[in-house]
């Protein structure tokens, strides 16, 4: 299974490739600008980045031509979700900061990404932006004391998004969001 991660300037984009790698899949880094043959992909992640969506009109590259075109899952985390939610519609805008650990407060646990899991789990966050408005029709699945939305779905595409960080070993269950990712990539 190939699935390569996008950078979008992340500090931790690494890590993110690092676990893809750990759990058997083919990935590489590649730059936010760079072609990609949806022939040979079968998953794409959106890393984090520093960029400031909520205030300007910023794109991320080639990445709402790739999903606009690609017919794949796209899993984005950090920037990767707030892009997901600007290209769709939704609105993304300066919050409340939140950096370190972070309650997660689960709001729909039959949906996939959260099947069997508590629902509250403390994970890893680093952002100053949030969505604050979902693109019509997706699903809220997470929020927080800080975030409204947390971690959101496409209603019908395999698209995920979330605002926190599962590569980092300070998420719990940071894995299995990775693993149910790739699942969700071999259908």
């Amino acid at each position: 299974m190939n699935i390569p991660v996008v950078d979008n300037g992340g500090q931790w984009t690494h890590r993110e490739w690092r676990v893809l790698r750990e759990l058997g899949a083919q990935s590489e880094i590649v730059p936010n600008t760079a072609a990609i043959d949806a022939t040979k992909i079968d998953g794409i992640v959106l890393s984090g980045g520093a960029l400031n969506l909520g205030e300007r009109a910023a794109t991320l590259g080639r990445v709402a031509e790739w999903i606009d075109t690609i017919e794949v899952p796209v899993f984005g985390i950090c920037l990767g979700h707030q892009f997901l939610a600007r290209h769709f519609g939704g609105a993304v805008a300066r919050g409340s900061p939140e950096y370190g650990r972070v309650e997660l407060i689960v709001d729909r646990p039959d949906h996939a990404m959260f099947a069997d899991l508590p629902t509250r789990l403390n994970v890893w966050a680093s952002h100053n932006d949030q969505v604050v408005r979902l693109p019509p029709e997706w699903l809220g699945l997470a929020h927080s004391a800080e975030c409204p939305v947390e971690a959101m779905a496409h209603p019908r595409r395999p698209i995920w998004g979330v605002q926190f960080h599962p590569e980092v070993e300070h998420t719990d269950h940071g894995r299995q969001f990775f693993r149910r990712f790739l699942d969700l990539c071999r259908r």
